[in-house]
């Protein structure tokens, strides 16, 4: 099985076709999905509101991320969704290099780019500190655009994906996304590209197989053979 051979449920994914990959970074290239449930456990003790198992935190992560706050029991009238949001940033900042990439990242990123594709970030998390992020891993030049948010309140990134399509001059028809949220297959079928799943971060295997696009079990399917 080489790169352009990818099955999930007798599926075929042939990456062949496509000359730009798009990825997603927080639970699909960095292992953090662990980290963001611990954080949000502790806002939860804090607030005396049952915590996460990490399925259940699998089941409720959404975008916008004020929803997903709102369904663990944050309530509005008691506080503001900024401040809330604030609190749980500051706390991931400090901690966020506790985090490692997913298992075989690095060097896989290092193989399709040796291979020939084109590779881009778009990410809900702050441009600012991604960039900074990727350079700690020693990943960024693998690169040609990076997309983050301009604030750390995560609503969404369709917005920034539309905007680098344009910007890189790539046809939607010959780019792939890939993420790990239901979020991600919203944002591929806004920007008009293929979109491939990864159930390695912050929503369960039984939400991504709901989405419809194809899929793969791992990081570890993506070969170079």
């Amino acid at each position: 099985m080489g790169l352009g051979d990818i099955f999930w449920h007798n599926r075929l994914v042939q990456l062949r076709k496509y000359r730009h990959l798009i990825w997603d970074w927080n639970g699909t290239l960095l292992d953090d999905a662990w980290l963001c449930r611990e954080i949000m456990n502790s806002q939860l003790r804090r607030r005396g509101l049952p915590e996460l198992s990490a399925e259940r935190y699998e089941e409720v992560f959404d975008f916008p991320v004020e929803k997903y706050y709102r369904a663990v029991g944050f309530d509005w009238a008691r506080e503001s969704f900024q401040d809330a949001g604030t609190e749980f940033i500051v706390e991931y900042e400090k901690r966020k290099k506790e985090c490692s990439l997913q298992t075989g990242a690095k060097e896989l990123l290092g193989r399709i780019a040796e291979g020939g594709w084109s590779q881009a970030v778009l990410s809900a998390y702050s441009h600012h500190t991604l960039e900074e992020f990727l350079g700690h891993f020693g990943v960024r030049h693998h690169f040609r655009s990076v997309a983050g948010s301009r604030d750390h309140y995560a609503s969404g990134k369709v917005g920034h994906g539309l905007k680098m399509l344009e910007e890189l001059h790539v046809s939607p028809q010959e780019t792939l996304l890939i993420g790990d949220t239901t979020h991600d297959a919203e944002v591929a079928k806004a920007m008009r590209v293929d979109c491939l799943l990864v159930p390695c971060g912050h929503n369960s295997l039984v939400r991504l197989e709901q989405c419809g696009v194809s899929m793969v079990r791992g990081l570890g399917a993506l070969r170079l053979e």
